[in-house]
């Protein structure tokens, strides 16, 4: 039986057990479709990344949930970085990554160590209207002071402000609600506590997507850094996502792109069997 290299990195932290896990699967060639959601849901993580070579420094890249295929993912991206430098001996200083649906997104690794991406920076398109504010407070428990709407293409997201750090960590949501609103996520979000350094923080949830809660989001925040960049008049940001294994990115707009870096720690190596 045929066997693929598999990698999985913990993503956007400098320790284990920590961060957003993904997976990695190099290839040669694309599998097909199906090959690589069955990959991904026997995975169990949020993402995992495929690779196949594109020429020098390049790179095709698809990322599958458990349930589906997205159209970007951030952590999971930095995990490909992190693979292709420490564990398959790519020197060059920056990696660029061929996307079906987000273009071309190139990584640099800077000189702390952090892997560097740009990524495109999403728009909003309007807000969340009175019933939805009423039915998205009722799934997370909890009221926001705004809801508002960014989309693209296949990812809808609604994103809900809150006043404070600790109603970001007190939510308890309704999976099933959420499951049961508009959008394919909910990201909640707020301001860092005062004295923290942390400029904002949040939460994401994409039950559509085969994901109840994901750990740290770098798609996330090509919504969060434009809002909060408006909110707060700035454009570079330390921003923290405080789910259960938590995570940590610096955030930069820069015009229509955002730029979100973080680090990297490699959990396994192994190798997984396919069909033949």
């Amino acid at each position: 039986m045929p066997t693929l290299p598999l990698y999985q990195v913990d993503a956007f932290t400098d320790r284990l057990f920590a961060g957003n896990p993904a997976a990695v699967v190099p290839l040669d060639r694309w599998l097909p479709d199906a090959t690589m959601l069955a990959i991904a849901a026997e995975n169990n993580l949020a993402e995992t990344a495929f690779l196949v070579p594109a020429g020098e420094a390049r790179w095709e890249l698809r990322w599958f949930t458990p349930a589906v295929e997205v159209p970007l993912c951030g952590h999971a991206t930095l995990a490909s970085a992190y693979v292709l430098t420490e564990c398959l001996g790519e020197t060059a200083s920056t990696l660029t990554f061929v996307t079906r649906q987000s273009g071309e997104l190139t990584v640099t690794r800077d000189e702390d160590g952090w892997y560097v991406m740009r990524l495109p920076r999403r728009h909003a398109v309007g807000t969340v209207d009175a019933a939805g504010i009423d039915a998205l407070a009722t799934a997370l428990g909890a009221r926001p002071t705004e809801a508002v709407i960014f989309a693209v293409p296949d990812d809808t997201s609604w994103l809900a402000v809150f006043a404070s750090e600790a109603e970001i960590t007190a939510l308890a949501p309704d999976i099933r609600a959420i499951a049961g609103l508009p959008p394919r996520n909910v990201i909640a979000t707020a301001p860092g506590e005062p004295g923290s350094g942390v400029d904002f923080v949040s939460r994401m949830f994409a039950p559509k997507a085969g994901i109840d809660e994901d750990p740290v989001t770098g798609s996330a925040h090509c919504a969060l850094v434009p809002y909060w960049a408006e909110k707060l008049g700035k454009t570079a940001f330390l921003a923290r996502q405080v789910s259960h294994r938590g995570g940590t990115l610096r955030c930069r707009l820069d015009g229509d792109t955002v730029v979100v870096a973080g680090e990297a720690v490699l959990y396994l190596t192994g190798e997984i069997n396919v069909p033949g």
